[in-house]
This record gives structure tokens, sequence and C-alpha cells, in this order.
């Protein structure tokens, strides 16, 4: 890759970058209220998000060999019962993930 086209990589992802932090501000000012759809979309895509996640996660999962899923599910517990308890996603998320690779890790 020349020096060139390096240069112009760079600019294009600065002008990415830039425009996904400033197109909010510009199409939703602070003085209009906020479109309803995209009030919609705020209160949607989290949920929807964490459901393929949690899909996502679990697609080569066999209960039929290996460890039986055991490290899932004890893990998939660890993440609801923290999210009952704090209410917050990311700590939940963590949780779940530092539970999972330990299991993985050290016993199965």
């Amino acid at each position: 890759m020349t020096l060139t086209q390096q240069i112009i990589i760079v600019l294009v992802v600065i002008a990415g970058t830039m425009l996904t932090r400033f197109l909010p501000f510009v199409l939703f000012p602070a003085g209009k209220p906020t479109p309803k759809y995209v009030q919609y979309l705020g209160r949607a895509l989290p949920a929807a998000v964490f459901g393929m996640l949690v899909i996502y996660c679990l697609r080569h999962v066999s209960i039929t060999g290996g460890s039986h899923g055991l490290p899932e599910l004890i893990s998939i517990t660890v993440v609801v019962l923290l999210h009952k308890w704090k209410r917050q996603m990311l700590l939940s998320i963590a949780g779940g993930t530092i539970c999972y690779m330990l299991l993985v890790q050290l016993i199965f």
C-alpha cells in the first residue's frame, strides 16, 4: 500500500468517525422535540440487541456432547441474577462473560 493510499484511508476513517459523532446533533437539535420513531428505537433496540447477542452466543451449544451446555447455562444464570440485582446491562454482560471464561478455562 502506497503512502497516498494510507493517507486516503486515514482521512476516510476520520471523516466517517466525525460524521457519526456530529450527525445526530445536526439532525436532532436541542431545541426541537425528538421524533417519535427515534424515541421508539431508543426503547426497542437495546432489548433487540441483547436478544440477538444471546442467540449469537448460544448458536453452537450442543447439549448432547462435551459439557452438555453447563458452562453456558451457569453463565446465563449469572447474567440473569446480576441483572435482576443491579439492573446494569454492562455489568451483567461482563459478569456472565467472566463466569463463562473461568468455567471453560478452569473447570470444563
